[in-house]
């Protein structure tokens, strides 16, 4: 049974709505960020209001009351812009533009008018470091031919060899393969090289253009002046290239990603640009944030794009990637907190997202990364997950929920290739193309596909759902003390009630029994068991919640998490 001090699905029905144009609310003044629980929405796969089998604006806005009674303070939208949809819809044609396939810019608007009026703030995903090749600059600039003022936006470069004909460095792509793909010239001959680290569909922006500046600071207006609260930063490591784009001198690129410094990320040019950014958001009332999407090699690299002039907030992909281990996790955790510190800038905590395979997969598997093939234990995979989101909910801080996990969804780790989605699947080598896996479109009611995600029974799903997800829509778990839908409303109402959790920068470490973790935020224990065995440990006080349900006294339930009254 979930144990909370509050009735889950009520504790947020009275909490002020945040106005677009407003002042901080009361108690806000060190900002609203520091402390709040952000929830992914993946438009395509979260709710499709027309039934074409594609996840929708309206579909979003209908749903909005299921994140207000979830407990969360703010919406993040994965892209909405206007794409060809190579890589969902992060190969942006258009920056002012909503795809039709999601709606108009009438149901973007209508959406965060319904946002704010429920109390939600929205933040949308913002694309600086690459655009659609359908983009009308690059269009102009591949019919214009070399000399194009346009090429001077992007990364074009003549070829190497005799005849141009091998890349201008050795850079790879992410997705697998070179970096770098060739035009040809108005006449039909050969001609230059342009760069792009993801998909040949996503041609790099060029920083050092001024153009390119101007109008990205045009775009965060656009959104700005619409009411949006904020933007995630796609990519924000990759803005600014190394002088001369070097050669890296090394194959498999891909593997030294996050261990050092590259030429094409994580160079330090790119903090002037988020400065430039912050003072037009300090601008606007409201408390308006920007949030960093920065692979770094460190945690320490990740706190520079925090600093008090620039961003507000930055993924801690560190401790996304650290495995169900207590040593490890009280490391990472130790040095997310270190690293803020300096900065005055709150750690976040993440466990999953539309790019990694989700926590309830991954630790059902031995350690092994983020992208994951094999569904591995089902029920010890979900107990560690409800286990892992009261840990990262205890934690000091801001924390991040995707869609679907506050139903305990897996990865769907058997989709047939003639469906997948993920370009990077598609590619001869890169990242493992299985992100397709925590995309499919989440369940909400009924027993039969699409589960509630689009109007009618047995209408289509741009994924495929799996048929055991009808036990796991939130229909079928809302009332039910034992479901993670009801842990993850009872945890919410918990952290919003309790003085002691939210905002901070430090944990009171207890000594512990091996692969056990308990630390004190005031008059608040959390106690950690990541070992699969009960183990003893004595607590004087009241269980507020449990990953694990009833707590036999004395002991600590194996792969659970509690939170306590001291």
């Amino acid at each position: 049974m979930t144990q909370a001090a509050t009735t889950p699905g009520t504790a947020d029905a009275g909490r002020p709505a945040p106005a677009p144009a407003g002042t901080p609310a009361a108690g806000e003044s060190r900002g609203w960020w520091r402390d709040a629980v952000i929830y992914q929405v993946y438009p395509r796969s979260f709710a499709d209001a027309n039934g074409d089998g594609m996840g929708d604006l309206p579909g979003i806005r209908a749903r909005l009351p299921h994140l207000r009674d979830l407990g969360v303070d703010a919406v993040w939208l994965s892209p909405f812009y206007a794409s060809p949809q190579a890589d969902a819809g992060y190969d942006v044609a258009d920056y002012r533009a909503v795809d039709p396939m999601f709606g108009t810019l009438l149901d973007a608007d209508a959406l965060i008018r319904e946002a704010h009026a429920l109390g939600l703030r929205i933040i949308v995903d913002l694309v600086p470091n690459h655009s659609s090749d359908q983009h009308e600059w690059f269009q102009r600039a591949l019919r214009e031919g070399p000399g194009s003022p346009l090429r001077d936006r992007y990364h074009f470069r003549p070829g190497n060899g005799a005849d141009g004909e091998l890349p201008p460095n050795d850079w790879e792509s992410i997705f697998g393969g070179p970096a770098w793909t060739r035009t040809a010239n108005p006449d039909g001959t050969p001609g230059e090289w342009y760069l792009h680290l993801f998909a040949p569909e996503q041609p790099d922006f060029n920083w050092e253009s001024p153009a390119v500046a101007d109008e990205f600071r045009s775009i965060l207006r656009f959104w700005l002046d619409m009411g949006v609260d904020g933007f995630r930063v796609d990519v924000a490591h990759g803005l600014v290239k190394a002088a001369g784009l070097p050669d890296l001198g090394a194959h498999d690129q891909l593997k030294l990603l996050g261990n050092d410094v590259m030429p094409f990320f994580d160079q330090d040019g790119v903090h002037e640009i988020y400065r430039a950014w912050r003072r037009i958001l300090d601008e606007y009332p409201g408390q308006r944030v920007l949030v960093a999407e920065a692979w770094t090699p460190t945690v320490q690299r990740t706190a520079n794009y925090v600093r008090p002039d620039e961003m507000h907030q930055a993924f801690n992909f560190q401790y996304l990637g650290t495995y169900w281990d207590a040593d490890a996790l009280r490391r990472v955790i130790d040095e997310s907190l270190d690293a803020m510190r300096p900065v005055d800038a709150p750690t976040t905590w993440v466990l999953s997202n539309h790019d990694v395979t989700r926590h309830a997969t991954r630790f059902a598997n031995p350690p092994g990364g983020t992208q994951l093939r094999e569904p591995g234990d089902r029920a010890l995979g979900l107990r560690r997950a409800r286990a892992a989101t009261l840990l990262m909910l205890a934690l000091p801080g801001s924390a991040y929920l995707y869609q679907g996990e506050e139903l305990g969804l897996p990865d769907v780790t058997d989709l047939p290739d003639e469906v997948r989605q993920d370009p990077s699947y598609f590619r001869a080598s890169g990242q493992d193309g299985f992100r397709d896996g925590c995309r499919v479109p989440i369940p909400w009611s009924g027993t039969a596909a699409p589960y509630g995600f689009g109007p009618a029974e047995g209408g289509p799903s741009w994924l495929p759902q799996p048929a055991e997800w009808a036990g796991l829509s939130v229909a079928a778990q809302t009332g039910d003390p034992d479901s993670t839908l009801e842990l993850y409303r009872s945890a919410l109402a918990v952290r919003r009630q309790h003085p002691a959790l939210g905002a901070g920068d430090a944990v009171e470490w207890l000594e512990t029994p091996p692969g056990v973790l308990a630390f004190r935020r005031d008059d608040f224990l959390c106690t950690v068991n990541t070992t699969a065995e009960p183990v003893e440990f004595a607590v004087d006080g009241a269980l507020l919640l449990g990953s694990a349900g009833e707590q036999q006294p004395g002991l600590l339930a194996p792969d659970s998490t509690s939170w306590w009254a001291v």
